[in-house]
């Protein structure tokens, strides 16, 4: 795969999934940073659009749980969710968006190690229905996914992370 701009976004035939692959010039080690510690994660989740993030809370460990908050042309969004494993390589938590707070899917975020600096993301989200996995897609979700992992790359490249 090797392609550093762009992540691939699938959605499963026969299930309600929705799968995101992606290379990055980093290690297993720097991803998982970069998704766990809360001050680094708000620095390039989602889309570059005129957008301040804030987080709530958030406590990454087994158990625990996080909230962070958008706010774009005055209009607040917030997602929410709560931690289940995190270990070195992978990362399992719920994935809740306020403004559909019945869609919740659980998230397994897997950090494939290809050798010489460079660590493969796979992500899959299991959501509650063919029509709200649909709906994540339509929803625009790529350029805030791609958006956020452009902006990872500028942190990683940085030394940042």
């Amino acid at each position: 795969m090797t392609d550093f701009s762009q992540a691939q976004i699938s959605a499963d035939a026969d299930l309600p999934v929705i799968r995101i692959t992606r290379d990055f010039r980093a290690t297993p080690a720097q991803l998982l940073t970069a998704h766990t510690d809360p001050e680094l994660y708000i620095r390039w989740v989602g889309p570059d659009r005129p957008a301040t993030y804030r987080i709530d809370y958030w406590d990454a460990r087994r158990g625990g749980s996080w909230r962070y908050t958008g706010v774009s042309d005055g209009t607040e969004y917030s997602f929410y969710g709560s931690f289940h494993e995190i270990t070195d390589d992978r990362i399992v938590q719920t994935f809740t968006w306020e403004g559909m707070p019945d869609g919740v899917s659980l998230e397994t975020l897997r950090f494939e190690d290809l050798g010489d600096g460079t660590t493969r993301l796979h992500a899959q989200s299991l959501c509650d229905s063919f029509e709200d996995r649909d709906a994540w897609l339509a929803s625009g979700m790529e350029v805030g996914v791609n958006d956020g992992y452009a902006k990872l790359d500028a942190l990683l490249a940085a030394g940042e992370v």
